[in-house]
Order: C-alpha cells, then sequence, then structure tokens
C-alpha cells in the first residue's frame, strides 16, 4: 500500500508548534479616557471602541460565527466534546453576538483591525506575535479577537538553528485562533516587505520596526514562501505589503508580465555537486525535457574518479571535474578574480585585482621570444599554452594551492605539468588567452550563471553504523561538514534553485538537526524553501527507498512543488513521527487511481541469463520486453523525452550494458548453489540449521557440520550471529513477486538479500540499475564493486525524473495554484507517446539481428 499522510491542518486550526496565548492575567485599570465604548461586563479594562461592524457586513465577512446551530449539530459537538482529548488541532467554533473594529486594553493600548500585536505567552517566556484578524463580543459573553500568528524562527522548522536568522525577522502563517481581548499585551510595527536579495534595501526598510516579515511559513511541508506583492493579509480589510522596497528588483511577485517572461525561459543550466554518476541530474534533465525546459548539466564534480568517467561517457558536453568540493569552492572564488582581473566581470572593488598573483598589464618578461635556450646553453621551458585549472595538490607534494596545467612548447601531451600560479605570474598573456576562452565557453560557473544546482552532500557522522555519532553537535563531526561546504557553495553561486537530496536519517538523527541548519542557512539568504520525503516505488520501481528533498529558490522565482505518487507501493522501513506529514502523498483516505505496484519480474525478468563468473562488457537481449517498465527502460535518450531526433544512443546497436553480477568466490557460490529456488530461501534452509524459540538460529546438534569443498563450512559463524541469530537475510533469495527495500551499494550475500530467484549468481549491476530506473543505454565504469557503489548511491532515475518535471513547471512561470503538491500528467512519463508500436519494433528487430549475429 502507497505511503499516506495524515489530513493537515485547516487555517483555523493549529499545531503544538504554533503560539496559543494564555487566558491569564488582566492588567491594572488606569484613568479612562474619554472615548465611547461598548460595555463589558466582564472585564472593566478591555472593550471595544466605536459602533459595531453593521449586521449584514459582519455576517458577509465572518460567516462561521453566525451560522444557526440546530439540534443535531449540538449533539454532533456535545460527542465530539466528550471524545476529545487534549486535541489542540481541533476547536470549538465562538458563536458572535456583534463584530467590532477597534478595541482599548488596560485602558491605555488601542488596537485596530489587522494591527500586529504581542500576546501573553506565560512568565519569563517572550510573548508571541499576530495579526488582529477579528474583534468580536461572543454568545459567551466575552470579548474575543482572532489571532494570525507570526512565527519567530525558534516556532518553524529552523528549530535550534534560529540564530542563523536575524532576531527581527518574522514568518507569517495562516494559523488562527481565538483569544481573550484581555492577552493583548502592547501594539507593534511589523513591516511587511517583498523578499529580496539586497541587504542594504532590508535594513534600510526595517530600522524603524519591531519586526519586519517578507516571508509566510506554512506547515504543509515546513514552506517558507515569498510573501506577494499587494496580496490581501487578512480576511476582513485590505492590508497590503509595503512598498519601502523597490518590488521590480527584489520581489517575488506572480504577476501576468513576469509570468510571460518565465515562460519564455525554455533553456537553463545545471550544475550537479557530489553528482556520483549522475542519476539525480539526468532525471532531472529529463522530466524539465518533458515539461518543455532544455535543462543541461553543464557543469558536475565528484571526488569518485569512475563515478566522474560515467557521468562524462553518458553526458559528454559536460564539464566534469573530479575533485573534492573544498577544492572546488575554492576554484571558483579563485576563477572570479580571474574573471575580474581580465574585465570579463563587473566586481565591486575591481581595483583590488589589479595585480592579481602578481600579474600586471605590462608585459615585461613575456616578450613572445621562442628562443628556449639561456646564454649558458641550458634550456629554457617556454609556456606554449594553459590547458586547465585547478585548487588542490596535484603532484602530491602536500602543497596545496591554485595550479595551472601547461603545455611547453616543443613538447608534447606526456610533458603537461601542473604548475602552481605564482610561478606564471610573469605569463599574463597566456593566462588571459586560457580565462577568456573559458569564460566563452564557461568552463567553470560563477556567480549568478547557474540556474538549477542539485546535490547530495554525504554524512556520514549521522549513519547508524557509525558508534561514535555526536548528537550534541553534529556539525562539530568532520564526517558532517560537507553540509557545510554544500550551503558555501550556494550562497557563493547563488544559483536561481537548489535540489538536495539526502537519506530520510537526516530527518531522524538529533531531531533532524542536519535538516533544520540546511533550511536555516537557505532562509538566511532569503531563498525560499520547501521539504518533503518522497519514496521511490511509488513512481514506478521494485523498492521502496524514501529519500528527503529540499528545494530552495530564489526571491524572484516560483517554489516547485513536489510531484504526488503515481503508483501504489508496499511500504518498508519507519517515517521520522514529527515529519510525517513532510511525506509527499495522497491523504488517508483519498480515492486516487495509482498505477500498480512494480515487482521484481516486472523489472528484470526479460533480461538474458548470465552466470556467476560472466565478464562481457555488453550482452544482446533475447527476448522482447513483457512490461510497459521494461519497454520505456528500453528506449534511447532520445526516444525517452519524446525526441524526433534520430538516436544516438548505442545500447541498442551494442547490447546491454553492464549485465554481469559480482563474481563470487568459490565458497560463496557453493552456498549459492545450495539456496533452494523458493520464494523466501536463505541461509536457513541449509542441512544443519534449525529455528529455535524466539525466531533464533541453532546448529542441529543430530547433524555433522556440512563442508565445503574447501574445508570451510556451509553455514558461516556470521551467518548464525547476524542480529543475534534472528535475521534471514544471510545468502537470502529474491522472489519475482516481491520488492527490494534499497538497493544498496554492495553485492556480497552474506547480510542481505540479493540472490536472482532462478540463478545461482547475486543480481546483476544492470538489474540493480533496473532497480533503481537507470536506462538501458547508460553506461557504467570502474570495477564491478565500483559499478554496483555508483548504482547504490544514486538518487531513483523517476524520483529525479518526477522533480525534474515540476521543476521545468516553476522554472517556466506554468506552475498552477499555491498547493505545494503537484498532479503528474496521466501516463507518465510516457506523456509524449515514447511507447509506440515503432519502438517495440525496434526492441524485436534488435532481438532478431543479435541473434542472427550470433548464429
Amino acid at each position: 500500500m502507497a505511503p499516506k499522510r495524515k489530513t493537515r491542518s485547516t487555517k483555523g486550526e493549529s499545531s503544538g508548534s504554533v503560539p496559543k496565548a494564555k487566558k491569564s492575567a488582566v492588567a491594572s485599570v488606569v484613568e479612562n479616557e474619554p472615548i465611547q465604548v461598548a460595555d463589558s461586563e466582564i472585564d472593566s479594562t478591555v472593550r471595544f471602541l466605536d459602533e459595531p461592524v453593521a449586521d449584514a457586513e459582519a455576517r458577509r465577512t465572518w460567516p462561521e460565527r453566525y451560522q444557526e446551530i440546530d439540534v443535531e449539530r449540538k449533539e454532533v459537538e456535545a460527542v465530539s466534546k466528550k471524545n476529545k482529548k487534549d486535541d489542540d488541532d481541533e476547536e470549538k467554533i465562538i458563536r458572535a453576538i456583534r463584530h467590532f473594529r477597534r478595541a482599548i486594553v488596560d485602558e491605555c493600548h488601542i488596537y485596530e483591525l489587522n494591527d500586529d500585536a504581542h500576546v501573553q505567552a506565560g512568565e519569563g517566556v517572550d510573548p508571541f506575535i499576530c495579526k488582529i484578524v477579528e474583534m468580536f463580543e461572543g454568545d459567551d459573553g466575552n470579548l474575543h479577537f482572532t489571532a494570525q500568528w507570526f512565527y519567530r524562527a525558534r516556532d518553524t522548522v529552523i528549530d535550534q538553528h534560529k540564530d542563523l536568522i536575524n532576531d527581527k525577522r518574522v514568518f507569517f502563517s495562516e494559523v488562527r485562533d481565538t483569544n481573550p481581548l484581555n492577552t493583548l499585551v502592547k501594539k507593534l510595527k511589523i513591516s511587511m516587505i517583498p523578499l529580496t536579495e539586497n541587504t542594504e534595501e532590508i535594513f534600510d526598510a526595517t530600522k524603524n520596526c519591531d519586526y519586519y516579515c517578507d516571508m509566510k511559513y506554512l506547515l504543509p511541508y515546513s514552506t517558507f514562501e515569498a510573501l506577494q506583492p499587494n496580496a490581501k493579509m487578512s480576511s476582513s480589510e485590505s492590508s497590503t505589503i509595503s512598498n519601502d522596497i523597490d518590488v521590480n528588483r527584489g520581489a517575488a511577485t506572480t504577476s501576468d508580465h513576469e509570468e510571460g517572461s518565465h515562460s519564455q525561459r525554455t533553456d537553463a543550466t545545471l550544475l550537479d555537486l557530489y553528482c556520483g554518476c549522475g542519476a539525480m541530474s539526468t532525471g532531472l534533465c529529463m522530466g524539465a525535457q518533458l515539461a518543455g525546459l532544455n535543462l543541461v548539466t553543464k557543469w558536475a564534480v565528484d571526488l569518485n574518479e569512475y563515478a566522474c568517467q560515467t557521468l562524462k561517457y553518458n553526458h559528454p558536453e559536460t564539464q566534469v571535474r573530479n575533485e573534492s568540493m573544498d577544492d572546488f569552492l575554492m576554484l571558483l572564488k579563485e576563477w572570479e578574480k580571474f574573471c575580474c582581473h581580465f574585465c570579463l566581470r563587473k566586481c565591486p572593488n575591481s581595483e583590488k585585482y589589479d595585480t592579481l598573483y602578481g600579474m600586471t598589464s605590462v608585459e615585461d618578461d613575456e616578450d613572445g621570444s621562442e628562443d628556449t635556450d639561456d646564454e649558458d646553453g641550458e634550456e629554457v621551458f617556454v609556456v606554449e599554452k594553459i590547458l586547465d585549472i585547478m585548487f588542490g595538490d596535484p603532484n602530491k607534494l602536500k602543497k596545496r594551492g591554485l595550479y595551472l596545467k601547461v603545455r611547453w612548447m616543443n613538447y608534447g601531451p606526456a610533458h603537461d605539468t601542473w604548475e602552481p600560479i605564482q610561478g606564471l605570474s610573469n605569463c599574463r598573456e597566456k593566462i588571459k588567452e586560457f580565462v577568456v576562452h573559458g569564460f566563452e565557453s564557461s568552463i567553470l560557473p560563477l556567480p549568478g550563471f547557474v540556474d538549477v544546482l542539485c546535490g547530495g552532500p554525504p554524512c556520514q557522522g549521522m549513519s547508524g553504523f557509525n558508534r561514535f555519532r555526536n548528537e550534541k553537535e553534529p556539525l562539530a563531526d568532520e564526517k558532517n561538514r560537507q553540509l557545510i561546504v554544500y550551503m558555501d557553495i550556494v550562497e557563493f553561486l547563488n544559483p536561481k534553485f537548489v535540489l538536495m537530496e539526502n537519506v530520510v536519517d537526516m530527518l531522524k538523527f538529533a531531531g533532524g538537526y542536519l535538516a533544520r541548519y540546511a533550511v536555516g542557512r537557505l532562509v538566511q539568504i532569503n531563498y525560499q524553501t520547501r521539504m518533503g520525503m518522497m519514496a521511490a516505488g511509488a513512481y514506478g520501481l521494485a523498492q521502496f527507498r524514501m529519500r528527503f528533498f529540499l528545494w530552495g529558490v530564489q526571491c524572484s522565482e516560483r517554489l516547485p512543488q513536489f510531484p504526488l505518487p503515481t503508483h501504489d507501493v508496499e511500504v518498508r522501513g519507519v517515517i521520522p513521527l514529527e515529519f510525517e506529514r513532510n511525506t509527499v502523498a495522497y491523504d488517508e483516505g483519498h480515492s486516487v487511481k495509482l498505477e500498480k505496484k512494480l515487482f521484481l519480474e516486472d523489472v528484470i525478468d526479460d533480461l538474458p541469463a548470465v552466470a556467476n563468473d560472466e565478464k562481457r562488457d555488453a550482452i544482446p537481449y533475447d527476448k522482447v520486453p513483457r512490461t510497459a517498465f521494461q519497454q520505456y527502460i528500453r528506449l534511447s535518450k532520445e526516444e525517452m523525452v519524446g525526441s524526433s531526433t534520430k538516436s544516438k544512443s548505442k545500447s541498442k546497436k551494442d547490447g546491454l550494458y553492464d549485465h554481469h553480477p559480482l563474481n563470487l568466490n568459490k565458497d560463496d557460490y557453493q552456498r549459492v548453489c545450495r539456496v533452494p529456488k523458493k520464494k523466501g530461501a536463505n541461509f536457513r534452509d541449509f542441512p544443519g540449521v534449525v529455528v529455535g524459540p524466539n525466531n533464533v538460529v541453532e546448529f542441529d546438534p543430530k547433524i555433522p557440520r556440512v563442508l565445503l569443498e574447501s574445508g570451510n563450512p556451509l553455514v558461516p559463524n556470521y551467518a548464525m550471529t547476524y542480529v543475534d541469530g534472528t535475521s534471514s537475510k544471510p545468502f537470502g533469495r529474491l522472489w519475482w513477486d516481491e520488492t527490494v527495500p534499497t538497493v544498496v551499494t554492495r553485492a556480497e550475500p552474506h547480510n542481505q538479500v540479493i540472490i536472482h530467484p532462478i540463478q545461482d549468481r547475486v543480481l546483476t549491476v544492470r538489474e540493480n540499475a533496473r532497480l533503481q530506473g537507470f536506462p538501458d543505454y547508460y553506461k557504467l565504469f570502474g570495477p564491478t564493486k565500483k559499478k554496483y557503489t555508483q548504482v547504490g548511491n544514486a538518487v531513483a532515475v523517476p524520483v529525479a525524473r518526477a522533480l525534474g518535471y515540476s521543476l521545468g513547471q516553476a522554472f517556466q512561470g506554468l506552475a498552477v495554484g499555491n498547493d505545494p503538491l503537484l498532479t503528474l500528467p496521466k501516463g507518465f512519463p510516457n506523456i509524449k507517446g515514447n511507447l509506440t508500436s515503432e519502438s517495440v519494433e525496434h526492441s524485436l528487430a534488435a532481438i532478431r539481428d543479435s541473434t542472427c549475429a550470433s548464429e
């Protein structure tokens, strides 16, 4: 069954973190002012002023306060009240006798409708902050006001990272509740301003206020969203956003003009950080293409050389860099300096770059001479050309810094060297040639040049396998530091859209400390954000694989929606209770008909049979695709996005890539051969193993321990002791009607269920790749174990594709409504007729050709 979300609160409901005013003490009485007031028999220090709102207008504006309560409704409310237990999300509607626009509290504070105010919270606690959106006398004889609450950063998902946010900055909510009028403490001045990147404008617009607000905080998917200019801030009056900031320069807007301009943007660039083999960016680009946006992975960075080779092969148009993210960030900063020095980019205080690395506009030592001998007859090395640039230690001399790759005059590529920039200060013209060409071809991104930035920073410090996790200060752990680096790169490059991915442990570990930090960093630099969890199986895969995703969007852009599931899926694992409502799913009780869940046979039963020792790099297909998934996964790159361009992908010609398993050692292979070919089979089916009380395995004392040809036992000790003898995973055989919990980075069968249903081997690299949604044309590089690692670390391609579609809609201004969720087009991703009789015929022709060739 697919993951479901509990029904969310409505505007009139509150959550546990929403401020609720306490019905507490009344302030002392002061001398009355000569103002006409509405009498109050309850408390002489609080009263309404002026005449009440006309009855017809009040009923029109606040209709729920004047609804007749019939006998049946009274009975329902009585039962509801009887069954209610500490449920703060339920609030009984207080009926109104009449409404007012002004009130006086403590005989000195006058409040008007739509004023902002402090509300009593409790002793030693900062008062709550609200906008007064309603004032009325209730049928209970009391005077009330309705508060629409503002959140401080600490009241939001940012929580303990509140220090990232200005103390004066608050966030408007949609949460309202009713409170006694005497809990109002003080009138406030809150500047409602457009969200902008210009900090000077923010300071000027907010220096004379108590607080300022430029974003809403919405409970669904922990959303921070820009306030819309001229948006109505209450249901009763026209309170709008201040014009203190130039809207055209800094505000988020959904005007017809801007939406029109967004719809004209049909091309976009993407930077993939911690790219791995490129699954996330591949899926995003596919989905964006289906939405009409030509999103291209322009740059990609990863520390794994084999993953970089894979990405470069499958995306030859991409500038792929094999380096650490720390070095990449340093390189970006140095690259910007070069571009400023050579006047390719406008920079503040550009004069400080005039003598960058000792270079000046005067070329005293660079006369263009090609004489490679000095006066003593010794060879002088002359720079012919600068080839590349990097920050790090390319020569392994423990000297980190900026280096340029040099081609020497009269020498070939074999003699190219990495030289420190300090030794090349007299080669300004050669460096300029390289920088100008690099700038024009965008070999490196510059601030403001990146449309989309995606990536999943590794945070091994939160792994459950780490016995020394620092739960008190997770960011002090070096293993979690890459999250800081990732956010530093975002802050430096200032991309239009950011998408971060990670394991759900980011929400589980230390109360979601790392996820909260990520949101705080983005909000700090004035990005809109939205966070959710998505299950890969809900988008058409035979595995569950829940992952955490965080959108970050510039103030002038539309915040992408999360795409709702297309398929039913078997739910596995535990969803963090605190973030349960961040699950991207239909609400409980929905009537949407989803596609049937996929099982292992739907994904891999069309693949050729291979042996444990299979080594071929490419294998011809020998079966016709049986399911829609198999048909789609065999399509070429061009066919998958509905392109009419002639196929350039090589898979159909060369066969099936990477369909080879981990070659098990002799002992493990013999063990695999002894696992029965039936559902649920595993090492417990081996002779000599019995299951005792509490599902704990034991050796059968009646049977001598069976040995393999090597003399080692058939049943290894580690299998008997795994999870204290309660696990049935060691040497587990998958079955056709099952799904996989999560594709992992290893293929050893010692403690996981990974043996093929009817073949004596583990799943191949390609079978794992299919479980992750990789197209068959996607070729992997590196040793077999490294290929498994690349696939296991990847974002499931169908999930990234669905997110890419949402991104494409938002980027072009095509997203409709303010709902955080998006329903994908019917038949997604086959919305352009990709699966046609022609494409199936291509598959059949490929099989016939390969069969003839083998004969």
